[in-house]
């Protein structure tokens, strides 16, 4: 059976459509992966050890924190700035809550500025690098173990970084199995 004109029209902008929203639902997951493998946007190394190196120079690290537009946590940074010598071992904290009466999960996806830093801001752990589910109510503060390394002060641009701010944000992503039996418990109990 073939379309006549008008019906071939609706059922191409129908699939434009779809394919419009499947890449807008794909854009974040996308996007967080495309700039961990190039490293674009100022994204963070991950290494599995500290720096041999510590410098007598110092640097400052700030931290941000923001929440996709759909997501219920809350979302911030324990503390809003350190100061470290480069190459020395960094911790730093953030502080998620759920206040809703379900588990929510979520993925954070982060980067680096200014732009010149991010090649030299090594991540040693990160509750950034695995999901996170918080239970109802539920509040934690996730780690972050880094360090500057000290090659930055040998970078024609980098050699004038004295502040990088670290920046991440969450996306709610679907809950995994064992936690979607969970909710559905839950959601089956209420009613």
């Amino acid at each position: 059976m073939a379309l006549s004109g008008p019906q071939k029209t609706v059922v191409q902008t129908v699939s434009v459509v779809v394919l419009m929203g499947g890449l807008a639902w794909a854009s974040v997951p996308f996007y967080d992966w495309f700039c961990r493998v190039t490293g674009f946007g100022g994204v963070p190394g991950q290494v599995e050890t500290a720096s041999d190196e510590v410098l007598d120079k110092t640097i400052k690290v700030r931290f941000d924190a923001s929440l996709n537009q759909n997501m219920a946590w809350e979302f911030k940074p324990v503390e809003r700035e350190m100061e470290l010598r480069i190459g020395e071992t960094g911790l730093a904290y953030y502080e998620a809550y759920n206040p809703t009466d379900k588990p929510i999960a979520g993925q954070a996806s982060y980067n680096v500025t200014p732009y010149a830093a991010g090649a030299y801001f090594e991540k040693i752990e990160c509750f950034c690098f695995t999901e996170q589910v918080l239970a109802p109510g539920e509040r934690v503060q996730m780690p972050v173990s880094f360090y500057v390394d000290p090659e930055i002060v040998d970078d024609p641009d980098g050699k004038f970084v004295h502040t990088i701010t670290l920046s991440y944000t969450f996306y709610e992503i679907d809950l995994p199995e064992g936690y979607a039996a969970l909710d559905d418990a839950a959601t089956t109990d209420l009613n």
